[in-house]
């Protein structure tokens, strides 16, 4: 069951050249380690402890992403390994990110997290404020991380119309 949903995702995303990054929150390592060897690379974790504890347990091959919440204090324990932090809310985040990853003398890739949503519980910045941060001599001198791209998060509704003008926004706002 896994290779086939594997497959079959893979086989609609290759025609826009684009990767499947396979959520592993709350997995067994069992689980994580059938998609492994079904040909998943990618796995995304939501939970700092949780994603350690993987990443020391499965093959060192995976490409581990950040996909949840990253406080500050806690980029510490996955700069060693991961592949992208895809949810930068905060200049703070990006300089301790920084900070961690030149401990490890390596670069980490991240994605800015833009608020796109009409939800107060959702983070990032603003339009206004990840273009002043992208301009930015500061953002220039932390030469150990990488802005590789956006994301966000739409509003959490059936409003289809809602959430495609949401991620049309984004979009707009990438090619800017």
């Amino acid at each position: 069951m896994i290779s086939e949903n594997i497959n079959s995702v893979k086989q609609i995303l290759n025609p826009y050249h684009a990767e499947l990054v396979a959520v592993s929150k709350t997995k067994p390592v069992e689980i994580i380690l059938e998609a492994y060897q079904n040909g998943q690379r990618i796995f995304g974790e939501n939970y700092v402890q949780e994603l350690v504890e993987k990443q020391k347990l499965l093959p060192a091959d995976i490409e581990w992403h950040f996909i949840g919440h990253l406080q500050s204090n806690k980029a510490k324990y996955i700069a060693p390994f991961v592949a992208l932090i895809h949810s930068v809310d905060s200049f703070k985040l990006l300089k301790a990110i920084n900070k961690e990853a030149l401990n490890q003398n390596r670069i980490i890739n991240c994605l800015l997290q833009i608020f796109i949503a009409e939800e107060k519980t959702k983070f990032g910045f603003s339009y206004n404020e990840a273009y002043d941060l992208l301009v930015s001599n500061e953002l220039s001198e932390l030469k150990n991380i990488c802005i590789t791209g956006l994301m966000g998060m739409a509003t959490n509704t059936d409003n289809e119309e809602q959430i495609r003008n949401e991620f049309k926004s984004l979009k707009q706002f990438f090619d800017r």
